[in-house]
């Protein structure tokens, strides 16, 4: 019997701290440590600003909004995040760094209340409270049954793919990067004696095979293989070279069905190449930024739930559907029509030189489509 295919749903940065977790059922102390902000109400007084009272305290499902109904429409066989804030009590706030997200671990319900399978953690914020805020995020979300990659208590489990076992048989394996492109420091890469994060020191051919060859041990005939990478500048449209050369060298290596990648605060343009989706930057999706003003060009408040189905068998697209949505009041709202025209327009035009466009669907979806 054939396998059925299989339905992800990837988005860019989750950030539940600051503001947002200020107003969930559980929170830590406000006190900041930024230039900018000295407390984390200070970004709910922001936002009340910018789109009126906020309710307090609001529910584990309230950031998700219009996007829970749109997951179980879609129903994706796996659910990942990059989870861009330390889920943590920790005081130890690192020296020197000019911003700190945390949520109280109480708040892990949030997560769950998506149904999230996975939360890649190789990015610059998960030691911002330090090696135990760290082991703490570690602890809260696998007790909350939610699969990590990229960052563990040492070398070993911070290599290690989440492992995601889908109910038809086959597995989703994600494997998870940082890069100093990124703002992910060096001295954050995981030893065996030290907790911390996966930090690849370059996108060469030398480093695109170590990490081909590393998957290439670890999966199975038949798994679907998710390459998380958090790479590249918050702001611009530009996608390097060396980027599209690392992502195209695991696909060719066979150890890549999707290449999902994040940092910057605006979706970028999707390339397909032999069939497998590479996600230049998927964008922000839930973020406290409301009411600061900046980059708005880039309309940074519309964001993308993304959907890849692919072929089971050979692991190639079969389809793919975006979902535009906003953020309003902290919050997930569906997207009125010129902005999910907007974005539209946007993919379009940063896709057109790989050769992908995207069409109107059903309901103010979108639809990839590519040669």
């Amino acid at each position: 019997m054939p396998l059925e295919p299989i339905t992800l749903f990837l988005c860019g940065d989750v950030m539940i701290g600051r503001g947002i977790d200020q107003i969930l059922p559980h929170h830590c102390g406000p006190r900041l440590y930024e230039p900018y902000m000295r407390s984390a109400l200070g970004y709910v007084e922001l936002a009340e600003r910018a789109c009126g009272p906020l309710p307090k305290p609001v529910g584990y499902d309230y950031v998700w909004g219009d996007a829970l109904a749109e997951l179980e429409r879609a129903a994706p066989e796996a659910r990942i995040v990059n989870l861009e804030t330390s889920l943590t009590s920790s005081e130890d706030a690192l020296p020197g760094k000019g911003i700190h997200y945390r949520a109280h671990p109480g708040n892990a319900a949030c997560l769950t209340a998506a149904k999230i399978d996975c939360g890649v953690l190789a990015n610059n914020h998960v030691l911002d409270w330090g090696a135990h805020g760290l082991e703490e995020t570690l602890d809260t979300l696998h007790a909350a049954g939610i699969r990590t990659a990229g960052a563990g208590r040492n070398e070993t489990e911070a290599a290690a793919p989440a492992i995601i076992e889908l109910a038809s048989g086959p597995r989703v394996l994600v494997f998870a990067f940082g890069m100093g492109s990124a703002g992910v420091p060096a001295d954050w890469s995981a030893t065996q004696r030290r907790p911390g994060v996966r930090v690849l020191p370059d996108l060469s051919a030398r480093t695109a095979g170590r990490v081909a060859a590393e998957i290439i041990a670890a999966r199975r005939s038949g798994d679907t293989v998710v390459v998380s990478m958090h790479w590249g500048a918050n702001w611009g449209y530009e996608i390097s070279r060396a980027e599209r050369e690392f992502a195209q060298g695991l696909i060719d290596a066979g150890a890549a069905d999707v290449l999902f990648g994040h940092s910057s605060h605006h979706p970028k343009g999707i390339e397909i190449y032999r069939g497998r989706p590479i996600l230049y930057g998927c964008g922000d999706f839930l973020n406290d930024y409301e009411g600061i003003s900046g980059h708005e060009s880039f309309r940074p408040e519309l964001v993308l739930m993304y959907f890849p189905t692919l072929d089971a068998a050979t692991g190639e697209l079969v389809r793919f559907t975006l979902t535009p949505m906003r953020i309003g009041g902290f919050r997930l709202r569906a997207a009125r029509d010129e902005e999910a025209a907007w974005l539209a327009a946007t993919l379009g035009r940063e896709g057109r030189h790989f050769g992908t466009s995207v069409e109107h669907g059903p309901d103010k979806r979108l639809v990839l489509g590519w040669n």
